[in-house]
């Protein structure tokens, strides 16, 4: 006949995978009717973003306009809105700064954080100072001009390249090489210059290509020739 009384504690060597050692454990036989698991849950904490928690220093020439969590910035250079998601506010303190706050203590906000502080502060430059973007055409014959409201691109193709300039955007040639991309909006410059580029990215050989004036091309060597 099976006795129902639990064996007393045995002292074992456990190996646990996570931590790669031995420790000390008690183990007693017990039967499976016995066992109870439990389960501790632990609140998220979520550190605090660097640059979210930076203020925005907002000049005298720029008028910003909120509602709940709409935001309109409007400046000497144009205008510019953004619509914020329900894990940040934005409050503006007396002093007359604007500082971008999580809602919520969750992963999501803490992402959120940062990206719409810099969204915020972009929109406030922009407007106020504005942003621009410098491309570098290398290789022979390639070359730029602009015809009306278009940029004409040289690049080696059989034919030219006929870019439109989108609205609020303004582009300059210096000297048929270089191209000026200014502008309010940051999002779009970044986004027009990128596209000018990606018609003839620089090839790594020769340096040939589109590429932005602070870009560093990181050259390869040819193949050698045959040796004697």
């Amino acid at each position: 006949m099976a006795s129902s009384v639990t064996q007393p504690f045995q002292a074992c060597k456990l190996r646990s995978s996570f931590l790669g050692e031995r420790s000390g454990a008690c183990v007693s036989s017990i039967r499976r009717s016995q066992i109870r698991v439990g389960f501790s849950w632990k609140p998220i904490e979520c550190k605090e973003s660097r640059i979210g928690k930076q203020p925005i220093e907002v000049p005298k020439n720029v008028t910003l306009t909120m509602e709940d969590q709409f935001l309109k910035v409007k400046g000497p250079l144009g205008e510019l809105s953004q619509i914020y998601p329900r894990e940040v506010v934005l409050v503006r303190e007396e002093s007359g700064v604007l500082r971008v706050k999580k809602a919520v203590e969750t992963r999501r906000a803490n992402q959120m954080h940062g990206l719409f502080r810099t969204l915020t502060d972009n929109m406030v430059v922009g407007v106020s100072k504005g942003f621009e973007k410098r491309l570098q055409l290398v290789g022979v014959g390639y070359r730029a001009m602009l015809e009306g409201k278009d940029l004409v691109l040289s690049l080696g193709f059989s034919h030219p390249v006929r870019m439109e300039i989108p609205p609020g955007i303004q582009v300059k040639v210096e000297e048929n090489t270089r191209i000026v991309v200014s502008g309010y909006d940051k999002c779009a410059i970044g986004q027009f210059a990128a596209s000018v580029r990606k018609w003839r990215p620089p090839e790594p050989y020769k340096g040939k290509g589109v590429k932005y004036a602070d870009e560093v091309v990181r050259r390869k060597e040819g193949k050698a020739g045959k040796k004697k």
